[in-house]
């Protein structure tokens, strides 16, 4: 059960994302239905730590066993338009050193298809969330809170 919760129109999520870079490219994950990316990662399991999550994730939407590296981004969304907020916990995961994935991904019965979409043209893209495009050229060896609205 994943730890977040539903209020009539609104609602919460605590999820744990995966920052993947390979060969100056990031992955993301893109389905048949929207016609935006978005990270690879989801909600944490009642009672399950965000790095095992995280891993999980991964692993359910790539086929890779990767391994953390270290906590990136602590990422608090608002939703424009919604009622309901999001904290994100983003981890980069170790390079593995190529880009093959072994993918047979579905989100709620949906089939996502991942993207290596490169790190200096993600202003080119609608890829959430959106703070990669900057922060990632850039990147901290600090954790950063991060709020936006998107």
């Amino acid at each position: 059960m994943d730890c977040g919760f539903e209020n009539g129109d609104s609602w919460f999520r605590y999820r744990a994302a995966a920052i993947i870079i390979e060969d100056g490219c990031v992955l993301f994950a893109k389905n048949e239905l929207n016609s935006y990316y978005y990270s690879i990662g989801g909600g944490v399991h009642l009672g399950e730590r965000a790095e095992d999550a995280v891993k999980r994730e991964v692993f359910e939407e790539t086929g890779i066993a990767y391994e953390v590296d270290r906590l990136a981004f602590i990422h608090e969304n608002f939703f424009h338009g919604l009622k309901s907020h999001e904290i994100a916990f983003y981890f980069i995961m170790k390079s593995r050193g190529t880009k093959e994935l072994d993918s047979n991904s579905y989100s709620q019965g949906v089939r996502e298809y991942m993207h290596w979409l490169p790190i200096d043209k993600l202003k080119d893209y609608v890829a959430y969330p959106s703070f990669f495009a900057d922060k990632l050229l850039n990147l901290r060896d600090s954790v950063e809170h991060i709020v936006t609205c998107e």
